[in-house]
Order: structure tokens, then C-alpha cells, then sequence
């Protein structure tokens, strides 16, 4: 036996189960297909800091740590209309330092890494790679989108792929970026965010630090025959050359959008991270639920529970809060920039709402009244997919808290769960893209 834990994957939700594992007394060894200097995420993230706790990671400190939580402009569109979402407590992390730390420290604790490495097969006992073959008692995919083949795991749909960009750039004129924040009313330094510009699933994130760098975040689903997330934020840089300047670093990802994985083990396979689909669909954010299912999974392979273990702590605990948000992910597919301004006007989309979302934490059902419905009866179909959703939503987080405590019935589970979801259909009208301002 060559480990008690074989990690395939590197990046955050990799590195950590190596962490943690490792912290259990385990033999771990992890393998990623890259070189390990670039394996993982390699731009700026927001991440909630109740999440480095719940995976039991210590909070970042500078220079990993870019930033604290600063109040979030939300506009439709290009506005006037907005909302500001002040508590939301997201660090903002260089992800390249962030995956570094949790290899170094999974390292110090007995781990092995190594990089460069392919998967070719697995038989479900012995792990062939173009490094040799490998045994161990547990086998851990953590491998991103698609997974390494370890399981079949269920192809996402084109139209359920976000493709999200981030850089960070130098900012060449700060006068004249000052001027773009002041002319939208926004504090330089707060961050001034679009959404519904290419579907209602679209957004340009932006923010300037006064170390002179701006940086940019951009997402939209191509699948929906909207430009992808590279191409928006290509455009942004084009169009403000005046004041945006060189790229300093930053990268681009697919990621999967839809409730998490029915079955996050079998056999003697564990599936954490974007191959288990734990990611808040609401925005396309999983880093923090990879790192809190490493931890979830070593805890169950250290209390004898197993892989099996590890599904059920993690489906009961957090599964039906992911599935509710993707609902919701998809209900706002099919808004347009009118339809978004109508749900901030009414109160419906306030900033508590906004700020659980980015905290990833459930919505409270009594914090759902309209304070002015007037504006949602202007718009009846809208409220009628709205009401239908929020049912669904509540529904299918009480589905969840009942995850089954035997493998053989996950099957029956799941399909009461997608009877829910093929009622709550995604394929909404397209809305059209609004014209940048000048």
C-alpha cells in the first residue's frame, strides 16, 4: 500500500484534504497533472472568512490576504439602480499564495506531493499514471470540472458552465479611475459590481486598491449564447486603457453550476471540490466548500465512517443549501436588466438577502416580504417564478436534511430531488446584452 489517502488534484480542495488527512495521522499522497508551482487557482478570490474556520484553515494574513470586506455597489445593468451589500465578510485572497500555504503546511504535516503526473486508468483498486501505479485505501477525485475518471460523474450542460475570468492590473492614471468610480457614486476603494449585462447570470466585479492595482472579475454562461467571462473582461480592459494598465497576473476557469454531486463516494472513492459540483451556483464561488468537505472527509475517515461517512455528514449539513442556491441560479438565468432593477426596487433582491448569498449562508424564509410589492405585481410572470421558486427552494433543503444513511437508497433520494429541479427548467429567453456607457 503506497498511502492510506491517494489525492488526485493540487489545488485548494486537494491540498487541503492532504491537510487534513495528514493531520489525522494518515499517509497521503497527492498528485496533480501540473507542475506543482502551478497547480490550483492562480488569480484573486473573495472568500467568507467562516469558511477557513469551518475547514479548520487559518485565516489568510498579508500578502495573502489582498483585502478586507468592503461595501459591494450592486447595479442592474449599467444602473442607476442599485443596492449596497456592506456585511458580507468576504476576504479577498491571492489564491496562487492561498494553495501554497495549504501544500507547505500538508507538506510540514507527512503529506508527499507530486506533480506532473496523468491519470490513465483505474481499476478500482490500483491507480495507473504515467509515474507508475499507485495503491491506496481511499482515493480522493479533487481533480476540478469533469473529474479524473475515477467515477462516472454526470457531464454538466453547456448552458450550466460559468466561464469566470480575473486579473489584476496595474492602473496607470489613478485620477482618471478615480473619476470612473466617482462618476457611478462609489467610493474609491468600495467595490462596483454589474450584473445582468449578458443574461441575468453575468457580471463585472470591480475593485481598486489604493496600492494601485485594480482588480477585475467577470462571468457569464457562453452556453446561453452570451460572450464568455474572458471576452467580457478583455472588453472592460480595451475599452478604460486610459487608466487600466498591465495585466500583473490572474487566469480564467469553467465551472460547474447545478446542485451538488447525488453520490460524493462509492466504493472506495471520495469526489470533493468542482468535481462534486460544491459550488454556490448563486455566483459560482466552491473554494470555500472544497476546503470545508476536505475537512468534513478526513474527519469521517478518521471516526471510521468512510467515504459513505463523509456523503452524509456533508449532503445533511451543507447539501441543501447548495441545491436551494442553484434554484435560485436558475431563476435568475432568465432575468433581464428591467426585471433585476424591478426586484431591487420592490425590496426583494435588498443587501441582507445579497450578503447571505456572498457569505454563502441560507436565506431566513421570514426576511422574504416585499416591503413594496407594488413593483413585482407590475410584473405578474415574474412573480409567479419567483413564488414557485422560493417553494421549490424550501422543498429541496428539507429533501436534503433527510439524505439517506444507506448507499442502496441514494437513488430513490435522488430522484424525488430531480423531480424538483426538471420542474424548475433554465431554459429561459436569453435577454440582450445593454451597450457599455461611453
Amino acid at each position: 500500500m503506497d498511502a492510506d489517502v491517494a489525492v488526485i488534484g493540487a489545488g485548494t480542495a486537494g491540498a487541503t484534504v492532504a491537510l487534513q488527512c495528514a493531520r489525522q495521522g494518515l499517509q497521503v499522497l497527492c498528485l496533480d497533472r501540473r507542475d506543482l508551482e502551478e497547480a490550483g487557482a492562480r488569480w484573486a478570490n473573495n472568500i467568507p472568512a467562516w469558511m477557513f474556520d469551518a475547514a479548520d484553515v487559518a485565516r489568510p494574513q498579508p500578502p495573502e490576504k489582498l483585502g478586507d470586506p468592503t461595501p459591494i455597489h450592486l447595479f442592474a445593468g449599467y444602473g442607476p439602480e442599485r443596492i449596497v451589500v456592506e456585511n458580507h465578510g468576504c476576504i479577498e485572497v491571492d489564491m496562487r499564495r492561498l494553495v501554497d500555504r495549504l501544500r507547505e503546511d500538508a507538506t510540514d504535516a507527512g503529506a508527499r506531493f507530486v506533480g506532473g503526473v496523468t491519470v490513465r486508468d483505474f481499476d478500482g483498486e490500483v491507480l495507473s499514471t504515467t509515474k507508475g501505479r499507485f495503491r491506496a485505501r481511499w482515493y480522493v477525485d479533487a481533480s476540478g470540472l469533469g473529474g479524473a475518471g475515477l467515477v462516472d460523474l454526470p457531464s454538466p450542460r453547456r448552458s450550466d458552465i460559468c466561464t469566470a475570468a480575473q486579473q489584476v492590473h496595474q492602473i496607470t492614471d489613478v485620477g482618471r479611475a478615480r473619476r470612473f468610480f466617482a462618476d457611478h457614486d462609489v467610493p474609491y476603494g468600495h467595490t462596483l459590481c454589474y450584473g445582468a449585462l449578458h443574461g441575468g447570470y453575468s457580471v463585472i466585479h470591480l475593485r481598486a486598491h489604493h496600492s494601485g492595482r485594480i482588480h477585475i472579475l467577470t462571468g457569464s454562461i457562453p452556453g446561453r449564447g452570451n460572450p464568455s467571462g474572458r471576452h467580457i473582461l478583455s472588453d472592460f480592459v480595451r475599452t478604460h486603457s486610459d487608466w487600466v494598465g498591465e495585466c500583473e497576473y490572474g487566469g480564467a476557469s469553467p465551472i460547474p453550476l447545478g446542485r451538488p454531486v447525488d453520490r460524493l463516494a462509492r466504493g472506495r472513492v471520495a469526489v470533493v471540490g468542482d468535481a462534486a459540483v460544491q459550488v454556490l451556483s448563486a455566483h459560482g464561488s466552491g473554494v470555500g466548500a472544497g476546503m470545508m468537505a476536505a475537512k468534513i472527509l478526513a474527519d469521517s475517515l478518521a471516526d471510521g465512517e468512510g467515504v459513505e461517512g463523509y456523503a452524509r455528514r456533508w449532503q445533511r449539513r451543507y447539501g441543501g443549501m447548495f441545491a436551494a442556491y442553484d434554484l435560485f441560479r436558475r431563476f435568475t438565468c432568465g432575468l433581464d436588466t428591467d426585471e433585476m432593477a424591478a426586484m431591487m426596487r420592490s425590496g426583494l433582491l435588498h443587501p441582507h438577502l445579497a450578503s447571505l448569498s456572498l457569505r454563502q449562508v441560507a436565506p431566513v424564509p421570514r426576511r422574504l416580504i416585499l416591503p413594496r410589492p407594488t413593483e413585482m405585481v407590475k410584473k405578474p410572470q415574474l412573480l409567479m417564478r419567483l413564488g414557485s421558486t422560493l417553494a421549490r427552494m424550501a422543498w429541496v433543503a428539507l429533501l436534503y436534511r433527510r439524505y439517506p444513511d444507506e448507499p442502496k437508497r441514494v437513488a430513490d433520494w435522488a430522484n424525488r430531488v430531480q423531480h424538483i429541479f426538471s420542474e424548475a427548467s433554465s431554459d429561459l429567453p436569453v435577454s440582450q446584452p445593454e451597450t457599455s456607457p461611453s
